[in-house]
């Protein structure tokens, strides 16, 4: 992955130099640095790994689900705490993850945390098992573990 942006970077300053402008422009590097992407998207396969730029597609996509699901459990917590009447049952549940290393376990664990109504409270010490309260178990559970499984999908395409 440095390798192929290290090109890239090789790439925009030859065309930015061979261009044969009087000054260097700041310009002619960006559309240098465009065609090095092209050129790298081409021949990226012969590399052994995967497009640099996928990686940092896929944190993009990790990134804007974690809002989206903060947002949608954030409007779930309002009306639950805005109520006249608390009709919440907390309450723990398990959860047995398909993630591995300990970058993976952390940043779900992390991401859950954030998302309000559900706290991460133990990781097992193989790492793969969560224990996780939920505010409301029985209307938020389904809610979290869907959750769970779209940030598992992300994190995996970010790390694999």
């Amino acid at each position: 992955m440095p390798a192929q942006f290290l090109l890239n970077l090789f790439i925009a300053f030859l065309w930015m130099v061979l261009q044969d402008e009087d000054e260097l422009k700041i310009t002619t590097f960006f559309s240098g640095f465009l065609v090095g992407i092209g050129i790298i998207f081409l021949m990226h396969r012969f590399f052994g790994t995967q497009f640099y730029l996928r990686r940092l597609i896929s944190i993009i996509k990790l990134f804007f689900i974690f809002i989206s699901e903060l947002a949608a459990s954030s409007v779930l917590i309002s009306k639950q705490i805005l109520s006249p009447k608390l009709k919440i049952k907390p309450g723990i549940f398990t959860y047995k993850t398909k993630l591995r290393g300990d970058w993976e376990i952390t940043t779900l664990a992390m991401l859950l945390t954030l998302t309000p109504g559900s706290v991460v409270m133990e990781v097992n010490p193989e790492g793969d098992m969560f224990y996780i309260h939920a505010m409301d178990l029985e209307k938020s559970k389904a809610d979290v573990l869907r959750s769970i499984g779209k940030f598992e999908k992300a994190i995996m395409e970010v790390t694999r």
